[in-house]
């Protein structure tokens, strides 16, 4: 790239070999009393052009490049050269660098021990159900267009901080205080960061919310003996549901398991008397069939068994002349010999 007729230039900035060139052959060649005034005023510019143009740009950067306070281009990571000041100048944001706005508290010595200080009016926040809580929390984000961080937005830092109360203050305005300090914090911090990303990009901020993080979320000063007691409360109801639940699963297993015993025990017993049945039923048919075909024969046979069954087990002796004689009950001697 050249030098225009009227002296200006245009574009990215040109090989400076061959802006050294063109100054030379205009200086040396105008009509100036000697050349080493025109020496001079090419090795002056050679030295502002060759050592106050070259910038590095690191790894974790990017280049911006302004020229006469307006955005010109972009360069990456490594060695560059530009246009010195006051003609050009290089901003170098960071953008991979990972930043923190604390709202509701600032960090006033990072220790140990680290110490804070509280901003109420940035913590307390008004609830759904009209309760005041006091709700402190950071914001990480990261640059994601550098020409939009810095000319899009005067102060990024406020703008993340501003726009991030306003989104906590809409997400808790939304919650019952409930969930604010115990139920739903994890939902609170999603929303809030979704929200917070809306607004940053309806501004055009060029900025990448990583998460929204709440760091201390209480009940403020003159309330706050009622809301321990209040938490008090719902942790022994967390406690008694945690036994009677254990309860349940000690007392049921075991219930389900009689149950299924008994089930088990009648059903056999139901099967035992129905075979039982059935058995007596086929004897009974089996006889009386017997008894249809001789009548005289069975019933003697009967009687003979049934007697056979009760004198089997009778302590006494039928003797043909003397009648019924009584036997020794040896048995009961414990198994004695006698004699």
């Amino acid at each position: 790239m050249s030098w225009n007729e009227d002296g200006s230039f245009g574009g990215k900035p040109p090989d400076p070999a061959e802006m050294l060139n063109q100054l030379k052959e205009r200086l040396l060649g105008s009509k100036l009393p000697g050349g080493l005034i025109g020496g001079v005023v090419v090795l002056a510019l050679a030295a502002w052009l060759g050592f106050g143009g070259f910038y590095i740009v690191n790894p974790d950067e990017v280049g911006v490049v302004m020229r006469f306070g307006k955005y010109a281009y972009t360069t990456d990571p490594g060695p560059h050269w530009h246009i010195p000041y006051p003609v050009e100048r290089v901003l170098r944001p960071k953008v991979t660098q990972v930043r923190r706005v604390e709202t509701g508290f600032r960090t006033v010595s990072s220790g140990p021990p680290a110490r804070y200080q509280k901003v109420p009016a940035e913590s307390h926040m008004l609830t759904k159900d009209e309760n005041i809580v006091s709700t402190e929390y950071i914001v990480q984000y990261r640059v994601k267009d550098a020409m939009a961080f810095l000319f899009n937005v005067v102060d990024p830092e406020q703008a993340v901080r501003d726009a991030g109360e306003a989104a906590m203050r809409e997400v808790v305005g939304r919650n019952s205080i409930d969930d604010v300090l115990t139920e739903n914090k994890a939902r609170i911090q999603l929303e809030t960061a979704q929200l917070l990303q809306d607004t940053l990009d309806s501004y055009r901020a060029g900025v990448q919310v990583d998460y929204v993080k709440l760091q201390d979320v209480y009940p403020p000063e003159p309330v706050i003996g009622a809301f321990r007691d209040v938490a008090s409360a719902r942790e022994d109801r967390e406690r008694l549901k945690n036994e009677a639940q254990a309860y349940h699963n000690d007392v049921v297993p075991r219930a389900e398991g009689e149950r299924e015993k008994l089930v088990r025990e009648a059903e056999g017993y139901r099967e035992t008397k129905v075979k039982s049945a059935e058995g007596d039923v086929a004897r009974f048919e089996a006889l009386l069939a017997e008894y249809l075909r001789a009548k005289e024969v069975t019933r003697q046979r009967l009687y003979l068994e049934a007697m056979q069954g009760v004198l089997s087990q009778a302590k006494i002796v039928l003797s043909e002349g003397s009648g019924v004689l009584p036997v020794l009950p040896l048995g009961a001697l414990g198994g004695k010999e006698v004699r």
